[in-house]
């Protein structure tokens, strides 16, 4: 049973996706480095906002001294006469500054401590005050606006003192316990009012309290904060943008100097190395580099080998040509004969020429797909005398293979080895004087395994050790036909050697005999 597809939204959630490729698209790096070290200090930044808890701790604290402390007050006052209620009511006024005022049973005030004796504190001006003070309680509104915190109503003094214009007054009176009030000064300072019936007869106590430190406490935490983050904020930025520089400049002068090389308009760009990193940059922009030089290398490889193909086919085309031109205006056999033959030997030549420039340009594109497998090189040594023998292509030269140690395994791509190993034994049995052995020996040194092919002919000079392995260069005995061979075999094999990271040189023979020898080293497989 097939499920129904919901075509629109597969087509939708390609649309967000594409929305928020192009979105990451749009941001550099720099300004996502800036994002990154910012965000963390906006939100710390948002704590400043959320101080809000801070204030109601405070206030509920408050909220059970000025408890606490009316009903002591009320205790204190029932047991007293009016003259010593009067006093102790200036008196507990002006040690705790709070403003204290006594109501009878019909709601009445019969005592004020503001109106006994001097008052014990008063409520700023808002007016008056300096613009700080403006933006600090501007601020104040904001967070009551943001955090969504309660209204609290003005304070304001009754036109007429009595019990009924405080409402935590008639809940004292009607509950028998002590009630809490909260209401805002004209400066914006918390003003607690706390009611508590003063013994039975009916009385009660009002306080008023201006929570000034409340205030104060608050508004000094949040400057605290909001330095800290400002200071924070300041030096990320800093240093996101020191570090943005560090990234993205020499990112974008490894990117200039790609696409200069990728256009190809600048033939010398300097790819910079950076070699004062030792960072991951560092690393990237050698990488870079290398890599720029190594496809310099091979643009010129190709190059030079397209140039060496052109002059080593148009030989043996030119020697074709003329020999079939002239053959219809010859009219003896056996120069018929010869021209044929000549033909017959540049055909076999080109022919010989085009396999082994195919099979040379495919080394690089071969071994980059194929997969490395563990390769026995004794093995592999083995399975190619036998097949040479079978094929007589070793001209009756006998070769001897010998092997020490541990078994000599590599990692490689056993075809091509094969193909190594028999270039080096074509070019000894070429050398070779008839009859003489052909001597293969493979051993450990180190990581590295090291297999020598040794002949008996006249010798590699010193001089010629390095041109032997160049395209093209061949240096054939008199008596051999040229055209068997395309000067492309030891080439070959030094490009397979050095793609599976070993090494292949020419050196002359150990035991001081005449003779060459070819060493090639390959990494030992772990």
């Amino acid at each position: 049973m097939k499920l129904p597809i919901d075509k629109e939204a597969g087509t939708g959630g390609k649309l967000i996706g594409s929305r928020r490729l192009r979105w990451r698209g749009r941001l550099s790096l720099t300004w996502r480095i800036l994002a990154v070290n910012i965000l963390p200090l906006v939100l710390l930044g948002g704590g400043v906002f959320y101080l809000d808890s801070y204030r109601k701790q405070l206030l509920s604290e408050r909220y059970k001294l000025a408890r606490i402390e009316a009903q002591i007050t009320a205790e204190a006052l029932a047991g007293a006469t009016r003259q010593r209620q009067e006093a102790l009511l200036v008196q507990i006024g002006k040690e705790q500054k709070m403003r204290l005022r006594m109501f009878d049973a019909e709601g009445l005030l019969w005592a004020d401590s503001f109106a006994l004796d001097e008052p014990s504190f008063k409520f700023d001006d808002p007016v008056a005050e300096p613009f700080s003070e403006d933006f600090a309680r501007m601020l104040d509104r904001a967070v009551d606006t943001i955090v969504g915190a309660d209204p609290i109503p003005d304070y304001v003094e009754p036109a007429e003192a009595s019990a009924e214009s405080w409402p935590e007054l008639a809940r004292a009176r009607q509950e028998g316990i002590s009630q809490i009030q909260l209401r805002d000064a004209p400066d914006g300072t918390p003003v607690i009012n706390a009611a508590a019936p003063v013994g039975l007869q009916g009385a009660t106590l009002l306080t008023t309290r201006n929570a000034v430190d409340i205030t104060e406490a608050v508004r000094s935490a949040r400057s605290t904060l909001g330095m800290a983050v400002f200071v924070s904020l300041g030096a990320s930025i800093l240093l996101s943008l020191f570090l943005a520089r560090t990234i993205v400049t020499p990112l974008r002068q490894l990117a200039n100097a790609a696409q200069r090389v990728r256009q190809g308009r600048e033939r010398e760009v300097e790819v910079p190395r950076l070699p004062e990193r030792g960072d991951e940059i560092g690393t990237l922009a050698r990488a870079v580099s290398d890599m720029t030089g190594a496809l310099r290398h091979r643009i010129d490889a190709v190059d030079s080998f397209a140039a060496d193909v052109a002059h080593e086919i148009k030989n043996p085309l030119a020697s074709l040509r003329s020999a079939i031109e002239s053959l219809p205006r010859v009219e003896d056999k056996s120069l018929r004969e010869r021209l044929v033959e000549v033909a017959t030997h540049d055909v076999r030549r080109i022919d010989r020429l085009v396999t082994e420039i195919s099979d040379a340009s495919r080394i690089d594109a071969e071994m980059s797909r194929a997969t490395l497998e563990r390769v026995d090189l004794a093995q592999l040594v083995n399975a190619i005398i036998g097949s040479r023998l079978n094929r007589a292509e070793n001209q009756g030269h006998s070769i001897r293979l010998k092997a020490s140690g541990r078994a000599p395994i590599v990692n490689g791509v056993g075809t091509r080895l094969e193909r190594v190993i028999e270039n080096l034994l074509d070019n000894a049995v070429s050398f070779s004087p008839p009859d003489e052995p052909i001597e293969v020996s493979i051993t450990h040194h180190g990581d590295r395994i090291v297999l020598r092919v040794i002949d008996h002919g006249p010798g590699i000079p010193e001089s010629e050790r390095e041109q032997v392995f160049g395209r093209f260069h061949s240096v054939r005995p008199d008596a051999e036909d040229f055209g068997n061979h395309s000067g492309l075999g030891l080439a070959i094999a030094r490009a397979i050697a050095e793609a599976h990271d070993g090494l292949l040189v020419a050196e002359a023979r150990g035991d001081g005999v005449s003779g060459a020898c070819l060493r090639l080293e390959l990494p030992a497989a772990r």
